[in-house]
C-alpha cells in the first residue's frame, strides 16, 4: 500500500514537471522575482526613508529626503503596476522555447494578443458623477496583477496557435534565395502573426457579444478571485502546505510541485499589498509570499531550524549532530536540503511527522497574529533566503510584532521536534543494543 502511494505521487510529480505549460509559467516567475523585489524595496524606501510622516524625512534635518519620493513612486509604477505585461511577455518567450521557436518574437505575439482583447477605453467618473470616456488608454487593472490569470492563459493560447499556424504550408511566404535570411524569416511569420492576433481578438469579441462581459471580467471573477479567496483563508494555505510537505517526504521538491499554483496567487497578493501601501490604502491581503516564508518556511521547508536546535539540545546521535553542524549556516538562509536528505527526513516516519505538522501549526500562529493586528501585514517582497527575524522586520516595514511572532514560531517548532529527536535517540540505542547482542553471540559461537 505504501509503495503504491509513493509510486502514485511520483507519477503525479513526473506529469507536472514534464508539462510544458506549467514549466513555462515556473520559469517565467523565476525571471519576474527581481521585478517584484525592485518594486517592493522602492516602496520600503519610500515609506521608511523618503516619507515625511513615518520615515526619516520627518526629522527636520533630513526633510530634504522627501524630494526623492517621486523616484520611488516611479519605480513602483514601472514594476508592480505593469506586472502582468512582463509576465505575458516572458511566458510567451518560454512557450516559444518549448515549441522550438527562436528569439523573443513569441513574447511579442503573446503581448499583442493580450492587448488586443482588452478595452482601450476608460470611463472616468468625475466628482459630480459625470462619466467621461477616455480613448486609446490601457487601464491599470489590465496591467497589474488583476489581469495575471487572463494574461497567462492568453500567452499560452496565442503562442500555441501561432506555432500551429506557422507549420501550415499555405500560410508560409517563400522568398527568393537572394533575399536576406532575416527578411525571409519576417515574411514567413507574417500570415501566422496576422491570423493569431485576429483569431484571439475575434474570440474575445464573440465572448463579449454572447455574455455581455469581457474576458477579463470572466476570468478574474470566476477563476482568479475565487482562487485568491481560497488561499487567503487559513484552510486553503494549510492545504497547499500539506501537499508540499507530503511530496518532500517521498524525495520530491514540494515547493516546485505547488509553485504553479502558489506563485501566481501569493505574488499577486503581495504586489497588491505593496501597491495599496504606496497609495496609502489599507493592505488587503493577510497571506502573501512573504507570509509563507516568514511563518511557514523559516530555515527551509518544515521549519527545520527548529529541528536543528532540538538536535543541539537533546540529541545523543553523532550522525545527527554532524549533519546539524553542517546544515545550521545554510539553514539560517532557508536552505535545508542537507537536512531533508542527510538525516534523512525523506521516507523517515519519525522525523516526517513533525516535518509535516510544524509549518501547519506555525502558519496558524502567524495567521492569528496578523488578523488580530499583533503582527503587521507584509507589503515588501523579501528574497526567500532572507534569514528569519530579518525577513519579518523587512517584509512588514519594521513590525516588531511580526518579529516576535517569528520568535514564537521558532520556539514552537523546537517543542514539536524535541520528542521526535528523543525517539530517534531511543531508536538508535535499540539498534545499537541489537548489533552488540549479535556481535556477542558471534563471539561466543
Amino acid at each position: 500500500m505504501k509503495d503504491k502511494i509513493i509510486n502514485g505521487l511520483n507519477r503525479v510529480a513526473l506529469v507536472v514537471n514534464n508539462n510544458k505549460y506549467i514549466s513555462a509559467i515556473k520559469e517565467s516567475f523565476y525571471s519576474l522575482i527581481p521585478i517584484i523585489i525592485t518594486g517592493a524595496f522602492a516602496t520600503l524606501f519610500s515609506s521608511m526613508v523618503f516619507d515625511d510622516v513615518n520615515g526619516l524625512a520627518q526629522i527636520k534635518a533630513l526633510h530634504w529626503l522627501v524630494t526623492f519620493k517621486p523616484i520611488t513612486a516611479a519605480i513602483n509604477y514601472a514594476t508592480l503596476s505593469f506586472f502582468t505585461i512582463y509576465a505575458v511577455f516572458l511566458i510567451g518567450i518560454q512557450m516559444g522555447k518549448r515549441n522550438h521557436i527562436e528569439g523573443y518574437f513569441p513574447g511579442v505575439i503573446a503581448l499583442m494578443s493580450y492587448i488586443s482583447i482588452n478595452p482601450s477605453i476608460y470611463n472616468f467618473v468625475t466628482s459630480n458623477n459625470k462619466t467621461i470616456a477616455i480613448t486609446d488608454v490601457f487601464a491599470k487593472q489590465y496591467t497589474d496583477t488583476k489581469g495575471l490569470f487572463l494574461g497567462m492563459f492568453i500567452a499560452i493560447i496565442s503562442v500555441e496557435l501561432y506555432n500551429w499556424l506557422r507549420h501550415r504550408k499555405a500560410l508560409i511566404i517563400t522568398m527568393p534565395d537572394s533575399v536576406p535570411s532575416n527578411v525571409s524569416v519576417s515574411f514567413s511569420a507574417l500570415f501566422p502573426t496576422m491570423f493569431t492576433v485576429a483569431i484571439i481578438a475575434l474570440g474575445s469579441f464573440l465572448v463579449n457579444l454572447a455574455t455581455g462581459m469581457s474576458l477579463f471580467d470572466i476570468i478574474y471573477s470566476l477563476v482568479q478571485q475565487p482562487l485568491q479567496n481560497v488561499v487567503q483563508g487559513l484552510p486553503g494555505i494549510l492545504l497547499l502546505m500539506l501537499v508540499s510537505q507530503v511530496f518532500w517526504l517521498i524525495g520530491i521538491h514540494g515547493n516546485q510541485m505547488i509553485k504553479p499554483i502558489r506563485e501566481p496567487l501569493l505574488i499577486a497578493a503581495i504586489t497588491a499589498n505593496t501597491e495599496a501601501f504606496a497609495a496609502g490604502k489599507p493592505l488587503p491581503n493577510v497571506i502573501t509570499m512573504p507570509f509563507w516564508d516568514m511563518y511557514m518556511s523559516m530555515g527551509g521547508s518544515g521549519l527545520t531550524i527548529g529541528l536543528l536546535i532540538a538536535i543541539f539540545m537533546v540529541s545523543k546521535r553523532e550522525d545527527f549532530k554532524a549533519i546539524a553542524k553542517l546544515s545550521f549556516i545554510p539553514g539560517l538562509f532557508n536552505i535545508n536540503e542537507p537536512v531533508i536528505f542527510g538525516m534523512p527526513i525523506v521516507l523517515n516516519p519519525i522525523l516526517g511527522i513533525p516535518f509535516v505538522i510544524t509549518p501547519l501549526v506555525t502558519g496558524t500562529i502567524g495567521y492569528i497574529a496578523t488578523i488580530t493586528g499583533f503582527a503587521a501585514k507584509a507589503y515588501v517582497y523579501t528574497p526567500w533566503p532572507t534569514p528569519p527575524l530579518i525577513s519579518g522586520f523587512l517584509a512588514t516595514g519594521g513590525s516588531w510584532g511580526a518579529v516576535a511572532t517569528q520568535v514564537v514560531c521558532i520556539l514552537v517548532s523546537i517543542l514539536i521536534y524535541l520528542p521526535f529527536v528523543k525517539i530517534a535517540n531511543n531508536q538508535r540505542n535499540l539498534a545499537q543494543d541489537v548489533a552488540d547482542a549479535a556481535d556477542q553471540a558471534d563471539t561466543q559461537a
